[in-house]
């Protein structure tokens, strides 16, 4: 017999315990690889622990309620379900002096695990969770492209992950058959982490038998759910599944595990009938046995309505729901749209919210003559472009002019870790670059401090090309000390940025415009004249950069900007 520990596992860098909130099996129970063993929870997210192997629970060390350290050990699975030897007390369905019955064998053999060639499903090769970047420890299952039992070739997308940076698509590293997914989706895993297993052989596993519906379950089952009462006239026929997948969250924010929505799928059980159905799991999720019950009895009585259909009168197709009560929106004629974050704009939301918690916020402004610059670049773009490749823009300028300043204001280029301050000695400059109208990145120019106006450029132009085809690496994202952002780019005259965490300062470069401005000339008097004027904002962390910092900066930064000359050799 072979005996597999459970662990409570590590959900995140800085996740250093869990708390078991509910136990899905219980001891005696046969449980499937990757089926949900329990659940657990941390300060970070509630989710469900897969089972590691597929046998009999035979023993629970930790109870219902109780928070342990992660790496505890919390569950022993048998393996070999036909010899298990069960210590757990006669089910309620046996009478206490008749013996308990042997579990009965699988219908198929569980999916093959081990990445060497003793197991059924012949020679494996592992998966593991791929390192992003160089400080990437960890990273999330978004979506799984290939199923157990499916076929894969070389370098074939086999998933996809996310970092808190960026999300990739994870090619496979060998062609054969997916025979074991050891992570479901949405689970976070460190790097390094098995996750899956490839099998280079030519016998096909049989898929994980915890998609199988029709397997009965040993745990009790809980009542099936009683359709509603209606009148005959009023139950309408529930359509089954179109093939179209589950999605994670329902229209009113129902969240369906990956074992639900497998189990779905593949029994054809339509997004209405899941909604339908009342959950015995935590805050009434839906769980396996109750879809299993629900398809188990499905074909002998009708399916249940939604409530909403019987509480409420019917709602026409095109009313968009709404997350807030339905008495709401049908009150104000339902014209309200939900849109769900996407992943990006979630990061970008709980990033901003945490920089406002973290820094204490202050902006100062400065106005800049640029009519040089301008027209050192109108002399310079033409040839600039046939020689070099790339457009000559204005990023690379204001790059360069906020590192001479950062050179002699270095308080801007440092961070603050406790109760020190950490001034670095390396110029990496964000540089904002909007995604569309979906979101923004800021991928980084290292090394900003060695490079002319060429280089920063070059660098510029090919991280902007990255970041709008989604082919930045994780490391151009991170590690910057000063970020520029240019709203002028999008017609804005000036703007208060947010600070880039756990920097201290960002520069925002607001639209270049042409205006009647008084010249000051001690030979000959002021003078009206048109000039190209443009503003810029220091948004600073008044924790450590006081005003006059500020101010000081600004300063240093104009100069730099209005030295352009307009026949001056562009280098």
């Amino acid at each position: 017999m072979a005996k597999v520990e459970v662990s409570m596992p590590k959900m995140g860098e800085s996740i250093t315990e869990g708390t078991v909130i509910e136990w899905i099996k219980q001891p005696g129970d046969t449980v499937e690889m990757d089926e949900a063993l329990l659940e657990i929870g941390t300060d970070k997210v509630d989710t469900e622990v897969p089972s590691p192997a597929a046998g009999v629970l035979t023993e629970i060390k930790v109870e219902e309620g109780a928070t342990v350290d992660v790496g505890t050990i919390i569950a022993v699975i048998e393996t070999e379900a036909s010899e298990a030897v069960v210590a757990a007390a006669p089910t309620p369905e046996a009478p206490a002096a008749t013996p308990v019955a042997e579990a009965p064998a699988p219908s198929a053999p569980a999916p093959a695990a081990a990445p060497s060639g003793d197991g059924a499903a012949g020679e494996g090769v592992d998966v593991l969770m791929p390192k992003m970047g160089e400080s990437i420890m960890e990273g999330t299952v978004i979506v799984w492209h290939k199923q157990p039992g499916d076929e894969i070739e070389l370098d074939e997308t086999l998933l996809e992950i996310a970092t808190d940076k960026v999300d990739t698509e994870v090619p496979s590293p060998a062609a054969g058959i997916v025979a074991a997914i050891l992570v479901p989706e949405g689970d976070t895993v460190e790097v390094g982490t098995r996750i899956a297993v490839i099998s280079t052989s030519g016998a096909a596993p049989v898929k994980a038998a915890a998609h199988k519906a029709q397997e009965p379950a040993t745990a009790p089952v809980p009542t099936p759910v009683a359709p509603v009462p209606v009148a005959p006239a009023a139950v309408a026929p529930v359509p089954s599944g179109d093939g179209s997948p589950i999605p994670r969250f329902g229209p009113l924010g129902e969240f369906f595990s990956p074992l639900v929505r497998s189990i779905a799928e593949k029994e054809g059980v339509s997004l209405q009938e899941l909604q339908a159905l009342s959950g015995s799991g935590r805050e009434n999720r839906i769980t396996k046995a109750d879809l299993v019950a629900y398809v188990q009895n499905r074909g002998s009585q009708p399916a249940a309505a939604p409530a909403a259909a019987v509480a409420a009168p019917p709602i026409a197709p095109a009313d968009p729901v709404s997350f807030e009560p339905t008495q709401v929106a049908q009150a104000a004629g339902s014209r309200v749209e939900i849109i769900k974050m996407d992943r990006m704009r979630q990061i970008i939301a709980e990033h901003m919210t945490r920089s406002k918690a973290t820094s204490a916020h202050v902006t100062s402004f400065a106005e800049i003559d640029v009519t040089n610059l301008v027209r050192f670049r109108e002399a310079n773009k033409g040839g600039f472009l046939q020689r070099e490749g790339i457009k000559l823009t204005y990023t690379p300028f204001f790059v360069y002019a906020a590192v001479e300043a950062l050179k002699d204001h270095p308080i801007l280029n440092s961070s603050v870790q406790g109760q020190e301050v950490h001034v670095r000695k390396d110029y990496h400059v964000g540089i904002a670059v909007a995604i569309g109208k979906t979101g923004l990145v800021a991928p980084v120019i290292r090394n900003a401090g060695q490079m002319n106006v060429i280089g920063l450029a070059h660098a510029a132009n090919d991280l902007a090309n990255r970041a709008r085809s989604k082919q930045l690496l994780p490391d151009q994202l991170q590690g910057g000390t000063f970020t520029v952002t240019n709203v002028g780019s999008l017609g804005s005259t000036m703007g208060t940025p947010i600070i880039n965490q756990p920097q201290v300062g960002i520069l925002a470069t607001g639209a270049i415009k042409k205006r009647p401005v008084v010249i000051e000339d001690p030979n000959f008097g002021d003078t009206i004249a048109i000039r190209s004027m443009m503003y810029v904002s220091l948004s600073y962390d008044h924790r450590i950069v006081d005003g006059a910092m500020a101010s000081s900066f600004l300063r240093r930064y104009t100069d730099v900007m209005e030295a352009f000359g307009p026949h001056g050799e562009l280098r």
